[in-house]
């Protein structure tokens, strides 16, 4: 069961079999692109991530990033956990796929603050994405974003369709340990609810 494209090989995959499909896993700092079918799912707190697809070819990918990234954020930096690298490089492996720009639509989700006492950075990346959009010129179709819940977010490329459930009761603090643990990360270098379709 290997990825179509060779520079997703590290990204956890398995077979889902309530959705009956091959699903990519995506972590903080990743992003995925397929036209095989497959489902893409994470779990986001106060990240961000893109859904975007090309209706017309069946491509599209996912990414989940942590940091907006502009000058302050050291965009130059190779990482798909800043939002301009994981912006581009998801828009690029798109299109490197055959899909024309003119064609592509996307759908945010995240940008939680999930934990008490730290910096909105949720808000910073939900502002980020929004304003990349639409300086891209790429149509935003929907979106469900901010206010205090971690999400799950199920993305079918292929359909551009998005299953998200909201995390409104935590029976364990693993997404906020994550997060402050990988937010920690980088400074240092520098379950219940609903779902509902988008």
């Amino acid at each position: 069961m290997k990825p179509r494209m060779s520079i997703f090989s590290h990204i956890k995959r398995y077979e889902d079999k309530t959705n009956n499909c091959v699903t990519a896993k995506l972590l903080p700092g990743e992003f995925y692109v397929t036209e095989a079918g497959e489902m893409i799912t994470t779990v986001l707190g106060s990240c961000v991530s893109a859904c975007m697809y090309d209706s017309t070819t069946g491509y599209g990918g996912m990414n989940h990033f942590m940091l907006p990234g502009g000058a302050e954020e050291r965009a130059n930096d190779e990482s798909a956990r800043y939002g301009l690298f994981a912006m581009e490089s998801l828009i690029n492996e798109i299109l490197k796929c055959g899909c024309r720009k003119a064609n592509l639509k996307a759908k945010l989700f995240g940008g939680g603050q999930i934990i008490e006492n730290m910096s909105d950075i949720g808000r910073k990346n939900i502002s980020f994405a929004k304003t990349f959009l639409f300086a891209e010129g790429i149509t935003l179709e929907s979106s469900d974003l901010g206010l205090i819940y971690p999400r799950k977010v199920n993305f079918f490329p292929a359909t551009g369709k998005v299953m998200v459930k909201r995390l409104r009761t935590l029976h364990n603090t693993t997404i906020q340990d994550r997060e402050r643990k990988y937010f920690d990360s980088i400074s240092k270098e520098q379950v219940s609810g609903e779902i509902e379709l988008f």
